[in-house]
């Protein structure tokens, strides 16, 4: 049977979507993917070598941006919020620990519903993908893993350096049981605080190499506890995790995004079948009534080619690999797909069933008006990809500037 690729607002895209376990009726599935921007307000404007400024919040740019890009009924998903000083990897990011971003954190969420749309809040640890002069403390994971390239170096130089930081040369402690569990109560208390201030539902960022991604790879994973040593036991901090969250604000409101076969930040593990696939299962299970899940594609990257991607799946004898094992373990969640989607590769892929929502990142930066865009076959405003991570002197450049179609 051929399914016919209707394009446009005929498009499965532009019909409504149940999430949240009908709590939350969405008017189209074209989704906002979580972006980190870099745009936040320092809490100390002077930051120097000696007292480096390390608490961004909310300003009025990050609450324009989210205003342009919320539609009625649809659904962005937030930049990655760090719920501890501890786990910030990036500078510019708001977390939501102070009194500061939380009000920050408010006036976005008020804007976004005031344009009728949704928004969750997506938590974020970058776990060993930080440094100690980032947040002042050392960086955690699953193990104290030394960064395996030697020369890769931290997105950013110290304040007062034009230096760049390798990561080999700040390897992270190895997080004790009691520090586990401290971890997992910041996330929670960002969790309650998110929906408190009125965030529709809140996201795990369970991929890109971050802190929970860093316990589901082999080759960061070296624990012997009960935290590691097999697929089963490296999926438990994410799965304890995620118990803690959903007693904490209801499975109905609560998300994961994952990306089992990715390599950001060095995620290289084995045994990704085994590993994702138990993960998953155990998920599904335990929590049946997530809002939705959301997943990377295979073949997308951050950093490599689909050439350079196919190399290792290859390697792997996952080449033809695709997402349709988990979407039927997640069968009746709502399955979110993210990775290169655009203006011509879109079409027919809902119809075929293989995804519930699409979700659009890079594209977004450029297209306030995206959603139209796709609607009406306007085409997209190219992006600017040295203006995607900040901060800037000037932030608002290549962030709030980018007219709509109409006004081109």
């Amino acid at each position: 049977m051929t399914i016919r690729k209707l394009e446009g607002e005929s498009s499965q895209l532009f019909q409504p979507l149940d999430i949240s376990n009908g709590k939350i009726k969405l008017g189209h599935r074209v989704v906002h993917a979580p972006m980190t921007r870099n745009r936040g307000v320092p809490v100390n404007a002077t930051s120097t070598p000696e007292n480096p400024n390390r608490i961004w919040y909310p300003g009025d740019l990050m609450v324009e941006y989210y205003r342009q890009r919320a539609t009625p009924g649809g659904l962005i998903i937030s930049e990655g919020i760090p719920p501890s000083l501890e786990s910030n990897g990036m500078p510019g990011v708001p977390g939501l620990f102070t009194e500061e971003q939380i009000a920050g954190w408010k006036r976005v969420v008020d804007a976004v519903h005031e344009q009728g749309g949704y928004i969750f809040a997506q938590l974020w640890h970058a776990g060993r993908a930080t440094i100690p002069q980032m947040t002042g403390s050392p960086a955690v994971s699953a193990s104290a893993t030394v960064w395996d390239s030697p020369t890769e170096c931290y997105s950013h130089p110290p304040v007062g350096s034009t230096e760049p930081v390798r990561y080999a040369d700040h390897p992270p402690i190895a997080l004790t049981v009691p520090h586990i569990k401290q971890t997992i109560q910041d996330y929670c208390k960002a969790a309650e605080l998110a929906m408190k201030i009125g965030f529709d539902g809140v996201e795990l960022h369970g991929g890109n190499g971050y802190l929970p991604e860093q316990f589901l790879c082999s080759n960061i994973n070296k624990r012997t506890d009960d935290y590691g040593g097999s697929p089963e036991k490296r999926c438990k901090f994410v799965l304890e995790l995620m118990e803690e969250l959903t007693k904490t604000v209801g499975e109905e409101n609560l998300a994961i995004r994952l990306s089992p076969f990715g390599l950001f930040n060095q995620a290289r593990g084995e045994q990704r079948v085994e590993t994702w696939t138990f993960l998953c299962q155990t998920l599904k299970q335990a929590h049946p009534n997530l809002s939705y899940v959301s997943f990377i594609e295979p073949r997308y990257e951050q950093i490599f080619s689909y050439e350079e991607k196919d190399t290792f799946l290859r390697s792997w004898g996952l080449l033809d690999v695709d997402l349709t094992s988990f979407r039927k373990i997640f069968s009746g969640t709502p399955f979110f797909s993210g990775g290169g989607w655009n203006q011509t590769n879109s079409w027919g892929v809902l119809e075929e069933g293989r995804y519930d929502a699409l979700l659009y990142g890079r594209y977004f930066t450029s297209n306030p008006d995206l959603v139209q865009r796709l609607k009406k076959g306007i085409p997209f405003n190219p992006y600017e990809r040295s203006r995607f991570y900040g901060p800037f002197e000037d932030n608002a450049v290549c962030y709030v500037d980018y007219s709509p179609a109409e006004a081109q």
